[in-house]
């Protein structure tokens, strides 16, 4: 019986272990991932940092994907809007999803996002081309970390990802029959 308990237990706890892994990295900021914040920084220091962008598109998704600009350097602190842009290159609409990480990996506790595309997932029609905003800060407390107080420079990186079609689309495409005629 204890053995049962522990192979059921064990199994319950290998499904559980990536989306509680996901909550640890953005309570934690662990391995890069940035923080969601619902508020701006209150505190503005009279020093800038320099954040790069780093834009990726996984294998398999026809998207060109880049940021308008290639780095700013706010002061840490200061609230920044920056845009990305993506554009379908295939001739069908193409849901993504992007993920993102920032380094140096220690800062990730200190990268602060208001807004994201990353947070939803993004339709593209095909030829669609869309600029998407990231709303950000750098918290000041990054100065005072041992870990980080000599960061000057912090990349942040997005890869896109192919999403699985809504239900909807997938019960759509089943009804098709090979000539491409609804039935």
């Amino acid at each position: 019986m204890m053995c049962l308990v522990f192979v059921v237990g064990m199994t319950g706890m290998s499904f559980a272990a990536v989306p509680l892994y996901r909550i640890f990295c953005q309570v934690t900021g662990y391995n890069g991932t940035a923080q969601q914040v619902d508020q701006y920084s209150s505190v503005v220091l009279d020093k800038r940092i320099k954040v790069t962008f780093d834009a990726n598109v996984a294998p398999g998704l026809d998207w060109e994907f880049k940021p308008v600009q290639p780095s700013v350097s706010p002061k840490i602190g200061e609230t920044v809007q920056v845009m990305f842009k993506a554009h379908n290159s295939s001739r069908e609409p193409v849901n993504g999803q992007a993920i993102f990480n920032v380094t140096p990996l220690q800062a990730g506790a200190y990268f602060n996002k208001v807004e994201c595309f990353c947070f939803t997932e993004t339709t593209l029609q095909p030829g669609e081309t869309l600029e998407m905003p990231v709303v950000f800060f750098v918290d000041p407390a990054i100065v005072e970390a041992e870990e980080t107080k000599d960061i000057r420079v912090l990349t942040l990186s997005y890869t896109f990802f192919e999403h699985e079609k809504p239900a909807s689309d997938q019960a759509a495409a089943l009804k098709t029959d090979t000539a491409g005629r609804k039935s």
